[in-house]
């Protein structure tokens, strides 16, 4: 240990920890409710199994919806695997969790955006601090509030 704790580093762990345990859910209950969610992710990531001309299409990153069409959704710690249909066509997806970039949850009002750093010592994409945590999309609304998106951002150096 350097003497440093990355504490943004271990925030993007836990909230990719909870689209782990959302998605592993999911697989064993299905989707509760009316919740549907959004996916995106790096399709060049390491790990990423997806028909080659469907990259060809989506060459940098893929956003795929979990609704109403999905099958065979499995889920361990390090990657879900989920079979989409695309054009009428089954395909069979594999996405590593380090290469989400995006998760929302538009029922919630909830989402997630990821740095698209790979693992801890890895660096971001460019432009990009690696171990930045991700950004929330969008807030519930609060007591009173009606649903519209309000965006918040985490900037630890922004004074009040």
């Amino acid at each position: 240990m350097d003497g440093t704790i990355d504490y943004q580093q271990r925030v993007q762990e836990a909230l990719r920890g909870l689209v782990v345990r959302l998605l592993a859910e999911v697989a064993e209950e299905g989707l509760p409710g009316d919740h549907y969610f959004y996916l995106s992710f790096r399709t060049g990531h390491p790990g990423v199994s997806m028909p080659a001309w469907l990259r060809q299409l989506h060459p940098e990153e893929l956003n795929i919806v979990l609704q109403h069409q999905y099958w065979d959704l499995e889920v361990d710690d390090e990657a879900f695997s989920v079979t989409l249909s695309f054009d009428g066509a089954r395909q069979h997806l594999t996405v590593p969790f380090a290469a989400l970039t995006a998760f929302l949850d538009p029922v919630a009002s909830f989402g997630l955006r990821f740095d698209g750093a790979a693992a801890a010592g890895e660096p971001g994409e460019a432009g990009e601090a690696a171990g930045a945590p991700p950004e929330p999309v969008a807030t519930p609304p609060g007591p009173g509030e009606e649903p519209g998106g309000q965006v918040v951002r985490f900037d630890p150096t922004r004074k009040r």
